[in-house]
């Protein structure tokens, strides 16, 4: 069965480190991985130009070492690292399926990993290479979150996509607890701060605001979610500027 076209020519998608760690609680898991790499492939396949930024949270935080009594900034860049260790893991499966994969640090690590280098990364994008970001910004105090908004801006992204895990979108209470929480379709810049919802970090929020970047909130978990992202479905929540929010449709 041929691959719907993509309804994008370039994205950037933002992954948890958590959702890396499959079953395991911890570290990373060589079948969540497997499956995060086949998704990804499946999406190449739409035609898209695909960045990845991936986070660190299933090995390290900065803010909970920090609460132990470690420097913030010195816990931040062990997070960055982190992130490395993520982003080789998860190159290294895109490669064993065929799909031609660079990993660019902002911290330079040039035995693993190229150098971020902007006209770089285009240039990988553009010769249909899966680029992913490790690292985050390079800087302590920044979140994971901030560097996919940044690098998805200084890409030309036409969408940043958040996948989460086991949530399938931006409701008006974590769903999890709460089972009446009520799913947004979609929502604007604003409203996302002003009921403080846990859509991303503030800073990386404001970014994607200030450069009318749209983001697209779904769960990465359920098989085919990112090709239907890519595809320009109604999947999940869309958090735009438009102030006209919606609560989706409710489905049996």
């Amino acid at each position: 069965m041929p691959m719907p076209k993509s309804f994008y020519s370039r994205v950037l998608l933002k992954l948890s480190g958590e959702s890396l760690m499959g079953s395991r609680g911890f570290g990373v898991d060589p079948i969540a991985v497997k499956y995060m790499a086949q998704e990804v492939k499946a999406a190449r396949q739409t035609g898209v130009q695909l960045a990845l930024v991936v986070g660190g949270g299933n090995f390290w935080r900065g803010s909970s070492a920090e609460e132990t009594g470690m420097d913030r900034a010195t816990a931040d860049y062990a997070g960055m690292l982190a992130t490395v260790i993520n982003a080789l893991a998860l190159q290294d499966s895109l490669e064993q399926i065929g799909v031609d994969t660079r990993t660019q640090s902002a911290i330079t690590i040039q035995a693993v990993s190229e150098p971020y280098i902007r006209r770089r990364a285009i240039r990988h994008l553009e010769k249909g290479r899966v680029v992913i970001f490790a690292a985050g910004t390079g800087n302590p105090f920044m979140t994971t979150d901030t560097a996919a908004a940044l690098r998805a801006v200084e890409i030309g992204a036409e969408v940043l996509l958040m996948a989460k895990n086991k949530v399938d979108g931006v409701y008006d209470s974590d769903p999890l607890k709460n089972p009446k929480a009520k799913k947004f379709a979609t929502i604007s810049y604003i409203d996302v701060l002003n009921r403080r919802l846990q859509v991303m970090d503030s800073t990386a929020l404001t970014m994607c605001m200030t450069n009318n970047l749209p983001i697209k909130v779904f769960d990465l978990m359920k098989k085919d979610s990112l090709v239907e992202a890519m595809s320009g479905k109604a999947i999940g929540t869309l958090v735009t500027a438009d102030n006209d929010t919606t609560l989706a449709e409710l489905v049996p």
